[in-house]
C-alpha cells in the first residue's frame, strides 16, 4: 500500500522555506505523494455544515488561509524530483474550467507528470456565492466542467457546448504530460461521489473514514464500476484518516479493506519541526 501525506499549507506559517522542507523531506522519506486541500476564502460566520467535524466547523482559523493548490504544487514540483503531488481536492465547479485545464496542465508539465487532480463539488454554500458561482447543482456542472478539461487537455483545437459552458474553437497549450490527462481522483463518501468516479474517474479520494467505512463504499463502488463494464482495479483508492488520527491498526484496517493509498495529516508548527513529524509518520506507516 502507497503512502502519502495531506498537508494543510496555510499562512503564516507555510513558508517558501515551509513548503521545500515538506516536501524534500517527505520524498526522502519515501512517502508517495503529497495532496493539498482548496478554499479560496474562509468566514467567520457560516450556516453550511463541514461533514467531517462534529460540530459542523472546520478546523481552520478563518485569519489562516490555504494557499493555492496549484500555485502551492508548482512550487514543490521545483523542490522534489519524484514524489507525486495531488490536489485533495480541487473544487472544480466554483472555479472557472478553462484556468484551471491550464493550471493543472501546468503543474502536469513543471513537474514532468506527476500530478493527481482530485476534484471534489465542496460543501460550503457561502464560498460559492462570494464567487457568483450557483450552488445548486453543484454534482452536474462538475461533469461538465470534466468534458471542458478533458478537451483542452486531449484535442488540438477544444471546443465545448452546454448547459453549464460554451467554449468556441480554441487551442491551449502545452499539454499534459501524462497522456491522455492526469488522473482525475474524486472526493467524497456519498453515493452521488462514487458514481461521478465509476462514471469518469481513474481515482477514489475518502476522506475521515473508519476501515469499516471503506470496506462498504469500496463494494459500492465496485457494484457500480461492474455495471458500467469497468472494474476495481481500474480505480486507485486513497483515504486520509483525517481527524479519525492514525495508528498501525488504523493502516492494518485500511490495507485488509482494499485501499491502495492512505494519506497521512502532516502537520509541524514550523519549519524546524519538520524533519521530527516526518519521522514520526515514517515510522508509523514502517516506510
Amino acid at each position: 500500500m502507497k503512502v502519502g501525506l495531506f498537508a494543510p499549507f496555510t499562512n503564516p506559517f507555510a513558508t517558501p522555506e515551509y513548503i521545500q522542507a515538506m516536501g524534500s523531506g517527505a520524498e526522502e522519506r519515501g512517502f508517495d505523494s503529497i495532496w493539498m486541500a482548496e478554499h479560496v476564502v474562509l468566514f467567520d460566520e457560516y450556516a453550511s455544515q463541514y461533514p467531517y467535524a462534529a460540530d459542523g466547523k472546520i478546523p481552520v482559523p478563518t485569519e489562516s488561509g490555504m494557499l493555492d493548490p496549484f500555485l502551492a504544487l508548482s512550487y514543490l514540483a521545483a523542490c522534489t524530483k519524484t514524489i507525486r503531488l495531488g490536489t485533495g481536492i480541487c473544487l472544480l465547479p466554483q472555479r472557472n474550467p478553462v484556468y484551471t485545464a491550464k493550471e493543472a496542465a501546468t503543474v502536469d508539465w513543471m513537474s514532468n507528470g506527476r500530478l493527481d487532480l482530485g476534484i471534489g463539488v465542496g460543501w460550503l454554500e457561502e464560498e460559492y456565492q462570494a464567487l457568483g458561482v450557483p450552488f445548486e447543482r453543484r454534482g452536474a456542472r462538475c461533469r461538465a466542467y470534466i468534458d471542458v478539461l478533458k478537451t483542452l487537455w486531449c484535442d488540438d483545437i477544444s471546443e465545448y457546448e452546454g448547459e453549464f459552458y460554451s467554449l468556441p474553437a480554441t487551442r491551449q497549450f502545452p499539454k499534459p504530460v501524462q497522456q491522455p490527462h492526469p488522473p482525475i481522483h474524486f472526493g467524497g463518501e456519498s453515493d452521488a461521489a462514487l458514481r461521478r468516479v465509476a462514471d469518469l474517474g481513474q481515482g477514489w479520494y475518502g476522506f475521515n473514514q473508519t476501515a469499516e467505512q471503506v470496506t462498504e463504499r469500496i463494494a459500492k463502488l465496485t457494484s457500480m464500476l461492474e455495471k458500467r463494464g469497468r472494474s476495481r482495479e481500474e480505480i486507485e483508492v486513497s483515504i486520509c484518516p483525517y481527524l479519525l488520527g492514525a495508528s498501525p491498526e488504523i493502516i492494518e484496517g485500511y490495507e485488509a479493506a482494499g485501499v491502495d493509498r492512505v494519506i497521512l495529516l502532516a502537520a509541524a508548527a514550523n519549519t524546524e519541526a519538520i524533519p521530527g513529524a516526518l519521522d514520526g509518520l515514517a515510522q508509523l506507516a514502517k516506510l
